[in-house]
């Protein structure tokens, strides 16, 4: 691992390859991201970015996807969304975005809430922006190459990734049992698709107060289920203000089914069988052992 000093200096000489002069002193690196190493500086003119570093190849061809994404949804948004003005193999940078985490995590690795999850202006902001990228005409942004499933995809894409898993990791009982009887229900599924952030929660989302002003990391948008950006919410607030959000969902034109919330509880519910598929993936250890203690997991 490079030591802080050669970290900024590689940093900042990347940078002054593809024409942006930053000032040293101003880097500070962030190492959490799984994909990219993330720093913020500043520039000589005084702009502030933000500098992607893609950790492994792989992340290349998925980047020029989110690339084209986020240039075709940016303008149908009232929420900021990355500008990238640099976007090569070795470097993706664009000017800061305003607002705060709503969620960082501390040296200890633990998470620090910087916002009321349950506060009504929450509720509202969430419920808002979801319905706005929801209701967006998925064919705006079909050319950027972002996976897109059918209704029917969307179910027989979760059974094959469950599978798979159960395939190459020891998975408690209890979760391929639950598992197997949501995927048989068709109460719980979706009879239609949208286009998804697919991981919003706080971390990427930047705020003033308890109000969203600009979303992060497109990295999984697709055209899927709409869940896929209620279930982290929905694992994280109370029934009220779940509820509450969904209210403003819909009455800005989202659309949910009697056993949405519920549906939401289910897809959370599979959150370690996305862990294992990127264990496998990347094969990294810490990755791996982690996906282990979750998929045998009876809690």
């Amino acid at each position: 691992m490079q030591s802080d000093s050669s970290a900024i200096t590689t940093i900042r000489e990347l940078a002054q390859t593809h024409g942006l002069d930053i000032v040293p002193e101003t880097i500070k690196i962030n190492e959490l991201g799984l994909d990219f190493q993330v720093a913020i500086a500043e520039a000589v003119d005084g702009q502030s970015w933000v500098l992607r570093i893609p950790r492994r190849p792989d992340v290349t061809d998925r980047a020029a996807v989110e690339g084209r994404f986020l240039a075709a949804i940016a303008p149908l948004l009232s929420v900021a969304v990355p500008d990238w003005r640099i976007h090569t193999a070795e470097l993706i940078a664009y000017p800061l975005l305003p607002g705060a985490p709503g969620l960082t995590i501390d040296e200890q690795g633990q998470p620090q809430w910087h916002f009321d999850v349950e506060a009504e202006e929450y509720a509202q902001s969430l419920g808002d922006f979801l319905a706005e990228l929801h209701t967006v005409d998925p064919a705006v942004v079909r050319a950027s190459g972002i996976t897109e499933h059918s209704p029917a995809e969307v179910r027989q894409s979760k059974r094959d990734d469950i599978a798979r898993v159960v395939a190459e990791f020891d998975v408690a009982q209890s979760l391929q049992d639950r598992w197997a009887a949501w995927l048989d229900d068709d109460s719980y599924w979706p009879t239609f698709t949208v286009v998804t952030h697919g991981e919003v929660y706080p971390a990427h989302q930047l705020m003033d107060g308890a109000r969203n002003l600009s979303i992060l990391d497109w990295t999984t948008a697709a055209i899927g289920d709409p869940a896929r950006d209620f279930m982290i919410h929905h694992a994280s607030v109370s029934a009220e203000a779940f509820n509450a959000t969904i209210k403003h969902y819909v009455d800005n034109g989202g659309r949910v089914w009697p056993r949405f919330a519920e549906h939401c509880g289910e897809l959370f519910s599979t959150s370690p069988v996305e862990l294992g598929l990127y264990a496998l993936q990347t094969g990294n250890s810490d990755h791996l052992e982690a996906a282990i203690t979750q998929l045998d997991s009876t809690e």
